[in-house]
């Protein structure tokens, strides 16, 4: 078996690769309209549409790696990666684009895998560290992601964006071919195709309401049919899960108070995420004349960097913690962080430098509380639920990512004036997305606080030498 710290290399890189496709194509979002030649509704598609297949891929992928094998899916994910890469680089209509970045967004269940991956085949004592590193990946990603984008796309054309992931895409599928060993647990069953299926439809219904509610206005008749549509398939689908031998997600076990308080959570914590990814950036690169910082895209990027950064250099510490005293802890101290995090922008956010200081603190507790989900929900599940619980939990994380972006875009555009013809979010608007992200870390605090200690009698993690 190859060295056990190349596996959790191997995994990281595939984790850091995957959360990337979140930011790749934020520095010409405001350009695609015209890169594009498309109405700027129809290129928000761009973004959407990775949105909507890394919540539908993830928790089905889970369930495909428990039964078929955890490293195969993993190919799998990042062989859709290059090849969305690779038609998105090719194309020239907003089509072509929109398909690629659905193919994209499907990667994003590397992640939940990857830890689930760790915990087969890594020995005991190794396993809590490598699963708060390969969360860490969600942030890092992302915030390291960002500036290496807007300095591609200051010097070269917005296609190379694309060649760069397929390249980044091969090098890590030749990466885990080589290095990571298939994991020979496996669930045993047929797979549920019709609860995937339902899955699939409630899901999109439900993220398209909240993804696409402030353009279509929030009681439209599209945003209601897609949202109460949603919810209706999925309590139908909830129904049919608990009547089958092999359902797609193991909804009894998902209602394990330690797993629900969990997955519940973690809604909270991907909110207040994303809130700081939505407002902090805009904030810096408003121009001076209208209460902002008048950075350039890649300037604020090296100020929201330092936040991944932090999150990676916290991981070991977080193994470490998670074996002394347990996962519930970096939750709690995680929400804490948040909690610190926006109070400050609350009272500090008229220098770079304090938005700076939110940033690391927001670092710090996404790093804690993105280590702590991961490991609450494997001390609660067989190790044959691994793959689709760790998937169910990265579902609940967009959830809460998603409605971030639409309420928080909602109040910067409420809170607005135009200049110029252009609708700019004034203070007032930041000071509420920042009170809203602190909402959301204190409702994390309440919920982990609740969360049972207790180890579960079904864990059985196994012991490699």
């Amino acid at each position: 078996m190859p060295r056990q710290g190349a596996i959790v290399a191997v995994l990281a890189i595939a984790g850091l690769a995957s959360s990337f496709m979140f930011t790749l194509v934020v520095p010409i979002q405001s350009k695609l309209p015209e890169l594009l030649d498309a109405s700027r509704e129809d290129t928000a598609w761009v973004v959407t549409a990775t949105l909507l297949a890394a919540a539908v891929f993830t928790p089905i992928a889970g369930r495909l790696g428990d039964m078929y094998g955890k490293r195969r899916i993993v190919l799998v994910l990042l062989g859709l990666l290059i090849v969305g890469s690779i038609v998105a680089a090719l194309s020239t209509d907003i089509v072509g684009v929109i398909v690629g970045r659905a193919l994209q967004g499907a990667v994003t269940g590397v992640v939940p895998l990857g830890i689930s991956i760790m915990r087969d085949v890594l020995h005991e004592n190794r396993v809590d560290a490598a699963i708060a590193l390969m969360s860490a990946t969600l942030g890092v990603g992302g915030a390291v992601g960002m500036p290496v984008s807007a300095l591609i796309t200051e010097t070269s054309d917005w296609h190379v964006l694309f060649w760069m992931s397929a390249g980044l895409g091969a090098i890590v599928l030749v990466l885990v071919v080589l290095i990571v060993p298939p994991s020979v647990l496996r669930t045993p069953g047929r797979f549920d195709l019709v609860g995937a299926i339902g899955l699939a439809i409630g899901l999109t219904g439900v993220l398209l309401a909240v993804s696409r509610g402030n353009t279509w206005g929030w009681t439209s008749a599209a945003t209601l049919a897609c949202g109460l549509g949603g919810i209706l398939v999925l309590l139908v689908w909830g129904w049919f899960e608990l009547r089958i031998a092999d359902p797609l997600l193991d909804l009894r076990v998902a209602a394990r108070p330690a797993v629900l308080l969990t997955n519940l959570a973690s809604v909270a914590i991907g909110f207040s995420l994303f809130a700081s990814n939505v407002s902090y950036p805009q904030m810096l690169e408003l121009p001076e004349a209208v209460g902002g910082f008048g950075l350039t895209l890649l300037q604020a990027s090296l100020i929201v960097m330092p936040a991944g950064l932090v999150m990676m250099v916290l991981s070991p510490f977080s193994g470490r913690l998670a074996r002394t005293v347990g996962p519930r802890l970096l939750l709690v101290l995680g929400s804490i962080a948040l909690i610190l995090a926006y109070g400050f922008s609350l009272v500090w956010a008229s220098e770079v430098w304090h938005l700076l200081v939110a940033n690391l603190l927001i670092g710090v507790g996404i790093g804690f509380g993105y280590a702590g989900m991961p490991m609450l929900i494997m001390r609660s599940v067989p190790p044959t639920e691994t793959g689709a619980s760790n998937g169910l939990n990265a579902l609940f994380r967009s959830l809460g990512t998603s409605t971030a972006a639409a309420l928080i875009g909602a109040v910067l555009a409420a809170f607005s004036l135009e200049r110029d013809g252009v609708a700019v979010p004034t203070p007032a608007a930041f000071q509420m997305s920042f009170a809203l992200g602190l909402g959301a870390a204190v409702i994390a605090l309440a919920v982990a606080l609740c969360i049972p200690q207790r180890r579960d009698p079904h864990e059985a993690r196994p012991s490699l030498p």
